[in-house]
């Protein structure tokens, strides 16, 4: 057998191994997708018509709708990717990743299995949010396929950047525990972004500091997308943003794997 056929192979099993985990423990997903859901629920309807007064032209509860749910989708994102931080670290201090280093398998592939496993769980969720976020008045405006596509491959791309940042975390955490409070700043981000209240709103001293952080970018660029708001150099930015987590998370991630295990 060729070693790609190889690691397709034991990358395929690494990740069936994984998501029989979500199904079997589904506890943690569904405490991780319930903070963005009662986020967008009480945002919308509790505080809904008084912070549409900060957007442009006003709107109500309706426009709310509209400029908050592209936050909450991206936060959904980095909620979920927590459980990949946990179920890392549990493998690597309960020995599992130990044992798998004495077998013959393609060694990569224990990592590209919580990957490629995260990275799907992060694309349901956000799916299933969005469904809430549809029944509650949800509508974008005429977005054609392209612009759909590219959505679709932001939401996935970032993804993709937040679980290789969370898997490095779950490698270098003692314990599950660890972990889990490690990856907090992976929803805490999106509360200093543009997810709830227009940059303009914010303290002139702390403005640059939500422009340029990871989530605000690219939620700018999706609400561009969908909604026909001003992209301008968000574009490229969070594009730049999520390349450089996937390349900072890989080799923070492949380099604590390599070592002598714990």
């Amino acid at each position: 057998m060729s070693s790609l056929a190889l690691a397709v192979r034991d990358s395929s099993t690494m990740l069936r191994r994984n998501l029989l985990h979500v199904r079997r423990y589904p506890s943690m997903t569904l405490n991780l997708l319930l903070t963005p859901v009662m986020l967008l629920l009480l945002f919308v309807y509790i505080f809904g018509d008084a912070m549409s007064a900060g957007l442009e032209g006003g709107g109500g509860r309706s426009a709310y709708i509209a400029y908050i749910v592209p936050g909450i989708l991206f936060m959904t994102i980095g909620s979920t990717v927590i459980g990949c931080a946990v179920s890392v670290a549990m493998d690597a201090n309960e020995g599992i990743i130990a044992r798998f280093r004495t077998m013959a398998i393609h060694r990569p592939s224990i990592l590209v299995g919580h990957v490629v496993g995260s990275v799907l769980q992060s694309v349901a969720s956000v799916v299933l949010v969005a469904l809430v976020a549809l029944a509650i008045g949800f509508r974008t405006t005429d977005a054609n396929p392209l612009e759909w596509l590219a959505a679709l491959g932001l939401l996935a791309l970032f993804a993709l950047a937040m679980t290789w940042i969370a898997v490095g975390m779950g490698l270098s955490s003692p314990n599950a525990e660890a972990a889990s409070n490690s990856a907090t700043p992976l929803i805490l981000l999106p509360l200093i972004s543009s997810a709830f209240v227009p940059l303009d709103a914010m303290p002139g001293w702390f403005q640059p500091i939500a422009e340029y952080q990871p989530f605000t970018p690219a939620i700018e660029t999706f609400r561009g997308l969908l909604l026909g708001t001003e992209i301008g150099h968000n574009g490229w930015l969070a594009v730049a943003w999520s390349l450089a987590l996937v390349l900072l998370g890989h080799r923070w991630a492949t380099s604590t794997f390599n070592r002598d295990p714990r």
